[in-house]
């Protein structure tokens, strides 16, 4: 059974053929991509750059091309709205690369079908070997490192922890993103509403 992260739905999957060109024309990754809602429907699209981050000015211009190019192909029929963001600190995990990526890191994984009695594992990611994800879970007072093979993955996604938290500042510090804009972009956002 093969199964993709990044696009589950059969409209998702059409929607990443689409824009996921795009978007990796214009030098960035689509980490994930879902149409979702019900009567007003909602596009929401996840890129980063290849590096990791993203700055807004790149989601703005990400959603006019993807925008531009889906309105030339229009697949989708109801009313939406587009919505371009970042990951975010407690992530998805879509890509084989993530899962080395924040290697250390606190996730939560889900599998499609039981896998030794259980759907659900938590606990630190350790790496990649041989396409199987490893993760060390807590089993009966011990740590046990268990491998999933990649394709039976239906989530996965990391745990906000204090750690994580602190890294992802730093990791935003170090590549030199300007956190001036986003306390502009939070300014704008409140005298709007007053």
């Amino acid at each position: 059974m093969s199964n993709d992260l990044i696009a589950k739905a059969a409209i998702d999957r059409r929607l990443a053929e689409i824009v996921g060109p795009v978007i990796e024309d214009m030098g960035f990754e689509l980490v994930r991509i879902r149409l979702m809602g019900g009567k007003t429907k909602t596009l929401q699209i996840m890129a980063e750059r290849p590096t990791g981050g993203i700055e807004v000015d790149e989601c703005a211009r990400i959603s006019t091309a993807v925008s531009a190019v889906l309105d030339v192909e229009d697949p989708i029929t109801d009313p939406y709205t587009l919505e371009v963001s970042s990951p975010g600190i407690d992530r998805p995990l879509t890509r084989l690369k993530d899962f080395e990526t924040f290697e250390g890191y606190e996730a939560r994984l889900e599998t499609a079908e039981m896998q030794g009695g259980r759907k659900r594992f938590k606990g630190e990611l350790a790496g990649v070997e041989d396409g199987e994800v490893l993760i060390n879970i807590e089993e009966a007072g011990e740590t046990v490192t268990v491998g999933l093979q990649f394709d039976w993955l239906s989530d996965a996604k990391l745990v906000l922890t204090d750690e994580l938290i602190a890294e992802m500042l730093r990791a935003r510090k170090d590549a030199g993103f300007d956190e001036s804009k986003f306390d502009d972009i939070e300014a704008e956002t409140s005298d709007e509403e007053e």
